[in-house]
Parts: C-alpha cells; sequence; structure tokens
C-alpha cells in the first residue's frame, strides 16, 4: 500500500464510501446515508455483511423482508426530505427480486433510495449458482438486470476497481432534486470480496450540495403577466412543495394574491387545512370545494406536481375552454405537462420570486370570497361524515376523525393503498407539513408499517400512526417485528372489512358486483360477489396474528370501543395494533369528480351494459391541453 492507496475489498470501500457522503442545503448539513437495512444470504454476507461488522459505524438493521426494507427507507427519505436516506442490502436471487417493487415505489415517487442486490459470479465459472436464473443466449445477464426500468441509475460492478467511477455517479443521481430515486449497483458476490488499492481520497469526507435552480426570468416575467391576466386562476400543490420546504413561502404567497389552492395526495401539508384558501382535496379524491373552482379556473398554476389521472381526474378536472397552465418543477418533464409555460426550478425560490414580480396582484374579492365560502362549507361536511354513527360496524369516515382528532399535534398518518388513501385525501386536517404521509404515487399494497417504521426511525419522538386495510396488511405486516426488535413504537389501526373495499367499490360501479373483492369461500367452484345471499367469510383472526408477531393488541367491536382504544394506545410500550371491523358498504362520496376505468365494450351482462353507458358518457369530457 502507497502513500495515496488503501486495500481494502470492494464491499469495505463501498461502506467506507458511504460513511463520508454528506449533503448541504441552505447551510444545513448532514449525513446522506443513516445506515443500512438488509437481510443476508450467501450473496452477501461475506462481501457487504462483512464489512458492514468491521465498520459499525455505519449501522446495519436487520429487517423481515426486502422489500419492506425499500419501503422503509424511502418513507424515511420522504420523512427527510429526500436529504438523506437508507442502504438497502440483499443476496442475489429472490432476494434481490424482491427490492423491485420497492424500486418502482421509490422511483415513482422521486425518492432517494441505495439498493445493493447481490449478483452472480463475476468471474462465471463455478455458474449456475445456487439462485442463479441462467439463460441460452447470454453469460451477461442476471435477475438483477430487471432493476433497470426502475431504477434511475444501475450499475453492475464486475471489477473491483469499477466502484472508483460508479460510487460518484451514483451520488450524483441519489441527491439531484429533478432526477433522484431508487439507485441500484448490483454486486457479484465474488467481486465484493476481492481487494483492490483504492486511492484515499475517495473516502474524505464529500459534501454534496442540494441547488435551489432559478427559473429563467424571461419565463417568470411572463407567468406573472398570465397570472395578473386571469380571472380565476388556481394553484395545485404537489409535493414538491414539501420536498422544497415551501410551505411558508407558498402561505405567504396565498394571502398576498388571494389565489386559492388545491392540493394532491403527495401536496396536502402544504397549507394547513385552516387557510381560508385551502381548498383541500383535488381530482379524483377531491372534494367539492376544489373541484368546483377547478372546472372554471382559467390558468393553473401547477407547483411540484406530476398531473397524475387522480388530480387531473383523467383529463376532465379542468373544463374551462380557455384554461392555460404554469408549471414549477424542477423536472423539465413534468414542468412541460399540459403544454404549460414552464419554469424549470426549485419551488421555493421561484415562488419567492414570483411574489415579487406579483407585488400589488390581488385576485378579485368575489372570487377570493367564494374560494372561502367553499373551503367552510367543506369543512362543515367533514364534520357531518366525522359525526356519523354506523351500525352495527362503525364507518371508515367517522373512525378516520377519531384518529384526526386524538393523535398528537405533532403525529405522523401513513397510509398508502386500498379506499383510505380516498377518504385520508379529502377528510385528513393537516395540522403540519408532515402530518399526511400518503405514498400515492406508486399505491403499493404492503407500504404502511413498513413505511411507518421508516417515518419513526426519522421522527422518533413523534407519534406515528399506520392507518391499513385488512387486504394491506396481509401482504407486508412483518415489520411489526422490526419495530419492536428496534424500539420504534408505532400504533396501527388495522381496519377489517373481510376483502378488498376499494376494488370491490370500483368493481360495483363497473357492474361487476364486487365479483372476486370478498375474504370468501368459493361456492360452486365460483369466488362469490357482494350480491350473493350468503357469504362464507374466511376464519381470519388478524388480530391474533399481530399478537403472534409481539404486537400489543387492542380489539374493538365498535365506535366507543374505537376511542378507548387509541387513548389507551397511548400508554403502551411497543408497537400497538387497534383492530376494528368497519362496515365495506359506507364509504365517503365522490364530489364532482370522474376516474376513467374502463368498462367492457360488450357484455352479457345488464349491469355492466349500465356501466359502459355511464362510462360513454363521462369519457366524452376528457380533454387535450395543447
Amino acid at each position: 500500500m502507497s502513500d495515496t492507496t488503501v486495500r481494502l475489498t470492494m464491499a469495505q470501500a463501498l461502506i467506507k464510501f458511504l460513511t463520508s457522503q454528506y449533503v448541504e442545503r441552505d447551510g444545513q448539513e448532514q449525513p446522506f446515508f443513516a445506515g443500512c437495512f438488509g437481510v443476508f444470504g450467501h450473496g452477501c454476507v461475506s462481501g457487504i455483511g462483512q464489512a458492514l461488522q468491521q465498520y459499525p459505524e455505519f449501522r446495519y438493521y436487520q429487517t423481515r423482508n426486502e422489500q419492506a426494507m425499500v419501503h422503509a427507507s424511502a418513507a424515511f427519505a420522504k420523512m427527510k426530505n429526500r436529504m438523506q436516506t437508507f442502504a438497502c442490502l440483499s443476496s442475489i436471487g429472490p432476494g434481490a427480486t424482491n427490492m423491485i417493487t420497492g424500486a418502482a415505489v421509490a422511483t415513482t415517487n422521486h425518492l432517494p433510495v441505495l439498493l445493493l442486490p447481490g449478483d452472480i459470479f463475476a468471474r462465471r465459472n463455478v455458474a449456475p449458482v445456487l439462485q442463479q436464473l441462467e439463460s441460452e443466449v447470454t453469460q451477461d445477464i442476471s435477475v438483477s438486470d430487471c432493476f433497470k426500468p426502475v431504477s434511475r441509475y444501475w450499475d453492475r460492478i464486475n471489477r473491483a476497481d469499477q466502484l472508483i467511477t460508479a460510487l460518484p455517479e451514483a451520488m450524483r443521481v441519489l441527491t439531484s432534486p429533478a432526477n433522484t430515486g431508487a439507485v441500484t449497483l448490483s454486486l457479484p458476490e465474488d467481486t465484493q470480496t476481492e481487494a483492490c488499492d483504492y486511492p484515499t481520497a475517495l473516502f474524505d469526507k464529500r459534501i454534496w450540495h442540494i441547488p435551489r435552480n432559478r427559473p429563467d426570468q424571461v419565463a417568470l416575467k411572463e407567468a406573472a403577466q398570465w397570472i395578473r391576466d386571469a380571472k380565476a386562476p388556481l394553484i395545485v400543490a404537489g409535493g414538491g412543495v414539501i420536498y422544497s420546504g415551501a410551505e411558508d413561502v407558498l402561505t405567504q404567497l396565498v394571502e398576498q394574491t388571494g389565489i386559492p389552492v388545491g392540493v394532491t395526495m403527495a401536496g396536502k401539508g402544504s397549507l394547513l387545512y385552516d387557510n381560508k384558501l385551502n381548498l383541500g382535496a383535488i381530482g379524483v379524491t377531491g372534494n367539492f370545494a376544489a373541484n368546483r373552482i377547478a372546472r372554471d379556473a382559467d390558468l393553473v398554476i401547477g407547483i411540484g406536481t406530476r398531473y397524475s389521472d387522480f388530480t387531473s381526474a383523467s383529463k376532465t378536472a379542468f373544463q374551462n375552454p380557455n384554461v392555460r397552465f404554469v408549471n414549477i418543477n424542477v423536472a423539465e418533464f413534468d414542468a412541460y405537462k399540459h403544454a404549460a409555460l414552464p419554469l424549470v426550478a426549485d419551488a421555493r425560490a421561484t415562488l419567492e420570486e414570483l411574489a415579487d414580480a406579483l407585488a400589488g396582484y390581488h385576485v378579485d374579492k368575489a372570487y377570493e370570497q367564494k374560494a372561502c365560502q367553499l373551503h367552510d362549507d367543506w369543512q362543515v361536511e367533514v364534520d357531518r361524515i366525522y359525526a356519523i354513527r354506523n351500525t352495527p360496524l362503525p364507518s371508515q369516515g367517522e373512525l378516520i376523525g377519531v384518529v384526526n382528532e386524538l393523535s398528537e399535534p405533532d403525529a405522523v398518518m401513513i397510509n398508502a393503498a386500498g379506499s383510505m388513501p380516498g377518504d385520508l385525501h379529502k377528510l385528513w386536517r393537516t395540522r403540519h407539513a408532515k402530518n399526511f404521509h400518503l405514498e400515492y404515487g406508486y399505491s403499493c399494497m404492503g407500504y404502511e408499517i413498513a413505511g411507518g417504521l421508516g417515518i419513526k426511525m426519522a421522527a422518533p419522538d413523534r407519534e406515528v400512526v399506520v392507518m391499513v386495510g385488512d387486504g394491506s396488511y396481509l401482504m407486508l405486516c412483518n415489520e411489526i417485528v422490526t419495530s419492536i426488535q428496534e424500539g420504534y413504537k408505532l400504533t396501527v389501526v388495522l381496519m377489517d372489512n373481510q376483502g378488498f373495499n376499494s376494488i370491490g367499490g370500483l368493481s360495483r360501479s363497473l357492474g361487476q358486483k364486487g365479483f372476486g373483492t370478498r375474504y370468501a369461500h368459493p361456492s360452486k367452484n365460483q369466488l362469490p360477489d357482494d350480491s350473493s345471499p350468503e357469504i362464507d367469510v374466511l376464519p381470519v383472526d388478524l388480530a391474533t396474528n399481530a399478537r403472534g408477531l409481539g404486537a400489543t393488541v387492542l380489539e374493538c367491536k365498535t365506535y366507543d370501543d374505537f376511542v378507548a382504544a387509541f387513548k389507551k394506545s397511548k400508554t403502551t410500550d411497543r408497537t400497538t395494533v387497534i383492530y376494528v371491523r368497519n362496515d365495506r358498504y359506507v364509504g365517503v362520496p365522490g364530489y364532482e369528480s370522474w376516474w376513467d376505468v374502463p368498462v367492457a365494450e360488450v357484455s352479457e351482462m345488464e349491469s355492466v351494459q349500465e356501466a359502459r353507458k355511464e362510462w360513454e358518457k363521462n369519457v366524452k369530457m376528457e380533454r387535450h391541453y395543447l
């Protein structure tokens, strides 16, 4: 070893490098990696596993499922506004491919996660190794290639010295405000153990500056003029507002101009719920306040949103024939959507400059008053739903009300899939920017409990409430064990409606009667639908399951039981599951919006025929924004 190199295995060099990576924004500096989640197997135990043991300052966390650990990392990164994350380690084969769904979640939601799947032998001579999927047409492929379409950056380290050029590229992408997501470094198990003389400079502390890119001044000036010319402008606030830390600047701009705001799933929390110009949820899962203003808006100012079909109501939300768009986004791809005037820049920096450019401007008072009245009317509707006392089983809406009102002021609520995201989007009253954590870019069943763990690790002093349905719980509940092992208490609200409630409701709306969405025994070799007179439900005991995983379990039968259980959960010493049955047929209404799910064009079922007629009527509202 010379004065300028150090001899390490590839795995040791990797961990040593990750330990020395820092990020900085607005003068605040912190380590970029909080540690490494992993499940050891032959494809990583003697490589990265040995390195983690050798360098304990890079903390290793044992998890139960590879997909779950990626979810936990993504939720942690979201809670940290993408300024910190985890590495995720797996063995080869099934351990690696288990992470693919998690990678898709991270990349879809622009959340940085470093994936380190073990891979087959680079030297090939002992192939096929255990868990190797062989190809008849090439030896230069493995299951780790499956990560390519769901990764922002992908590389395979076949030689130990390739790490020197791969690692800076991986960090470039992980710390990019526009292009971040899952980064995959595929690590052949033999290469992990091979030694190389690495430059000592590779392990020097490196600080990655997170820029606040400024908008083009010509485009900014034009955008300000468009806003001044508009009669009915509307802001659509997406997740980019929160990632940028622009909540206070947005609040000031709204107060200055009187422009009302509708929020996406990711953007909920960018304004507090009691702001009179916060119209709340917009789109398919939106409310009548935001959707009525959206319908007539002549200018839509999208901030940090990618305009998913739920936000745009399948391109039916904005019906003004002269509507125009101004989009503020760090990603050029999203900034240009809907033929918008693009401001490709950081949300906070742009809103600060836009406020100056709009000095003296305010919307017409009648328009502002209309928006404020709609805000108040919607709060009355939320109160109504919170006050429902459905029997014999409580409704989902009233249970959400209990959690919203009894959780701590700085609590974080997390959810991802089923019918709850829509109800939460409408009903949840956000009291701080991180109060509402919805993974709805990929809407991945199973995200909730693992994600809750990631949030709690990012904010250990906060109450974390995991809202999860029985379908999502059954897909991925095992990180309850990890939360108990590491001492991170979660409050898990487990709502059991004996099946896939969201798709059951969608199925009924399509004329298909909830077919195949109940957890029930087949009848006459056919799964039942919700219209069956006698449904023989499965004898599944989810409360016992949670108890078996080590959680404290509080079982409820009524609304009052649930209130008492939620209060009691605050006194328990470990992860607590509040189990409650709820009525699958009493949901929160839709409010003046539509989602395009095509219905069978021909069918022998009369109910499907009627649903097709309704679909043909609604699809005519879809627009091209050119």
